[in-house]
């Protein structure tokens, strides 16, 4: 009897245990430092920092396949755990678009949201004869070959598909004729357009930054929803008659199996978030403007960019 008293005692203390210590996880589709494991812990601490997660939030690296590995274990051993959410940007998107994950498609987890983003940009030369987005693109209009850019992703990467974006949203149907030129890094690129070896850069601002305060380049457009806070003196491209919005997003993802209850809760602690003090600051920290975006609103923003990214990839030869 005292073995049986014991045992049930310890199975009690085992369930209470479970209870007390079970938490929210974060995976991060890499190793720490970078971005996505930036996303984890600066979100992650703040749910618990602002009482939307009673526990603080586990981070999990799980580096692989360029975030193909994650995507799989999340797809095929977590689709209904309403506990997990997976760290997610603008490359993850890119990456499912082009199918990159193995065969994974995009709709086989939910997109919740993105509460912060590294602007893109279009810059040119301080000397450059072009004085608005809209100069830059009426000579790529008249003139295809005219007009090169350059930028830090490889061909059919992220970087390459914003000027075509822009593009396309001001009527030039083939995008194959723009030139891009991938460089190993947004420095390069930069050096690359003022060197006059190419027209334009595309990037993100924060590769900019150095050079707009030497004067070497101007910046044409941010392709934000708004102009960005630092730098208010650079227009959008929406407001200059381009609708597009691109930029390395800071998001994230849940497993497709969840109920839509489950997935609202994600959005609205995710939205709780991005309304916090201790967000704006993490924020200004590092580098990232407003860009915020949950629940349903995002996942439609979502399945639109991965077929228009799909599309383009295919229109430029990078898939079949």
């Amino acid at each position: 009897m005292t073995i049986s008293i014991r045992t049930l005692g310890f199975s009690a203390f085992l369930i209470g245990a479970a209870g007390a210590v079970s938490a929210a996880e974060c995976i991060a589709p890499a190793n720490p430092g970078g971005g996505w494991d930036f996303t984890c812990r600066q979100i992650g601490k703040i749910l618990h920092e602002i009482g939307q997660e009673s526990a603080p939030v586990q981070v999990t690296n799980m580096a692989g396949g360029g975030g193909g590995l994650a995507y799989s274990h999340v797809v095929n051993e977590r689709n209904d755990d309403a506990d997990l959410i997976v760290a997610a940007s603008s490359a993850t998107a890119t990456r499912l678009a082009q199918n990159a994950y193995a065969g994974m498609t995009a709709d086989q987890v939910r997109f919740v949201g993105a509460i912060g983003i590294d602007p893109g940009v279009i810059a040119v030369a301080a000397d450059s004869p072009y004085m608005s987005l809209k100069d830059l693109v009426d000579a790529a209009l008249a003139d295809p070959g005219s007009v090169a850019f350059g930028g830090g992703s490889a061909v059919g990467g992220f970087d390459h598909l914003k000027p075509l974006m822009i593009l396309k949203a001001a009527g030039l149907e083939d995008i194959t004729m723009i030139k891009y030129i991938g460089l190993d890094g947004g420095a390069d690129a930069v050096t690359q357009t003022v060197g006059g070896f190419t027209q334009a850069m595309t990037g993100d601002i924060s590769e900019i930054v150095g050079f707009l305060k030497a004067g070497e380049v101007r910046a044409l457009a941010v392709l934000t929803e708004e102009r960005v806070p630092g730098f208010d003196d650079i227009p959008t491209a929406k407001e200059q008659g381009y609708d597009v919005v691109a930029g390395n997003w800071r998001g994230l993802y849940v497993p497709r199996g969840i109920s839509d209850d489950q997935f609202h809760a994600w959005a609205d602690k995710l939205q709780a978030v991005a309304d916090s003090d201790a967000w704006a600051e993490a924020m200004a920290a590092n580098g990232l403007a407003p860009f915020t975006m949950v629940g349903d609103d995002f996942q439609g923003y979502i399945d639109g960019l991965i077929a228009d990214i799909n599309q383009m990839s295919r229109d430029i030869g990078v898939i079949q």
